[in-house]
């Protein structure tokens, strides 16, 4: 408390010393990481460490977002983390052995969506009904994403498996090329209404007093959002570097269980998608579900409609082959699952119901993965 109160003083930054400490700790963690990498041990505190570095990103996202205001604020956090997500599955994609097709980005961009639409929303609309019965939002703002989120997932994760230039999943590279851009017409179209055209469709509706004298409290000076946003991207990028450093280990410990090695892409998922999911729910235990809402669903549309364009530009230049494609009991709990999301906020209320069937839906899921 004392540090704290005298960082404040001294610097005049209005951050917890907590939230300044981990990311430069999780920095230090990684450069010393090579020299104790055969002490299981600090495996342990290296996952320590990223879970305090999570909560960090998580607290300087809610700051910037606060100063920028809605929807602004979750746009930065949507795409911080999805520009260091596409980087990982990129760096992990160049160092597999050459001429077996990756289904890295497809595992990983599939459970991403998954997660967001299954899980974070779920348990949002969980908490948010159990707290307040019913919430409120501008249905006509999640309907727009709604519909760009199911035609870019439709075009990038079961079409490939319809077409006849190429078997198993895969596409050409003038098909890969074409369907990059039009999922980047996709998102940069919903960028659009959602920051200039219709941004009225994406601001906190005044629902309760709750609502309202969260949208007066005081916003942060100027050094206070500058100091959050680089603690930001340092917190991000150590969040993916740890993950990435710890991925061989959780790989390891999966094998050991028996589990399929596409549940290493759903762990690190989870952790990459840690900082949007606890902002999301701390937004709906406030009965801000319109801020829920806007950070899982551009989340998931940031990590599909960037990560695809971003792995056909890798793959054109380097001669990488990607399968794309998801078998047929992911199609179906994909499509299964955009169907529930987009009947669940329909009318503009939602009540604990949606999200209990949203969350069995998540445990379908992640039980159908372990157990094919």
């Amino acid at each position: 408390m004392h540090v704290n109160n005298f960082i404040s003083k001294k610097f005049n930054l209005a951050l917890p010393y907590w939230t300044i400490i981990c990311p430069i700790l999780a920095i230090i963690s990684l450069v010393l990481s090579d020299s104790f990498k055969e002490h299981i041990w600090f495996s342990s505190v290296l996952g320590v460490i990223l879970i305090f570095a999570v909560l960090a990103a998580v607290h300087h996202a809610e700051v910037v977002a606060h100063k920028v205001g809605e929807p602004f604020g979750t746009i930065i956090l949507a795409l911080a983390i999805t520009v260091i997500e596409v980087s990982l599955i990129v760096s992990l994609m160049m160092s597999e052995p050459s001429g077996i097709p990756s289904v890295l980005a497809r595992d990983t961009v599939f459970a991403a969506v998954m997660i967001i639409l299954t899980g974070i929303i779920g348990i949002c609309l969980l908490a948010g009904g159990v707290r307040y019965r019913e919430q409120n939002f501008i249905k006509q703002g999640v309907s727009t994403a709604l519909i760009t989120l199911v035609a870019i997932s439709i075009l990038t994760l079961i079409l490939p498996n319809l077409l006849t230039s190429e078997k198993g999943g895969e596409f050409s590279s003038s098909q890969l090329i074409f369907v990059a851009i039009i999922s980047l017409i996709l998102y940069g179209g919903f960028i659009s209404v959602q920051t200039i055209r219709h941004r009225d469709y994406f601001l906190p509706p005044n629902s309760s007093d709750n609502v309202a004298s969260e949208l007066h409290v005081e916003k942060p000076n100027l050094l206070t959002t500058i100091s959050s946003l680089i603690l930001l991207i340092i917190a991000l990028v150590a969040v993916v570097l740890l993950s990435k450093k710890l991925s061989p280990t959780i790989e390891s410990i999966v094998m050991d269980l028996g589990a399929p090695k596409s549940f290493v892409g759903i762990v690190i998922a989870t952790v990459i998608l840690l900082p949007e999911g606890l902002a999301a729910y701390k937004a709906a235990k406030k009965d801000r579900l319109q801020t829920s809402l806007n950070l899982a669903l551009g989340s998931a549309l940031a990590s599909i409609g960037l990560t695809i364009p971003a792995v056909a530009i890798v793959c054109y230049f380097t001669g990488l082959e990607v399968t794309l494609g998801i078998d047929a009991k992911s199609s179906v709990l994909l499509v299964l699952s955009l169907f529930t999301v987009y009947l669940s906020l329909s009318s503009g209320r939602t009540n604990i119901q949606q999200g209990i069937v949203l969350l069995t839906l998540f445990a379908t899921y992640l039980f159908t993965t372990i157990v094919p």
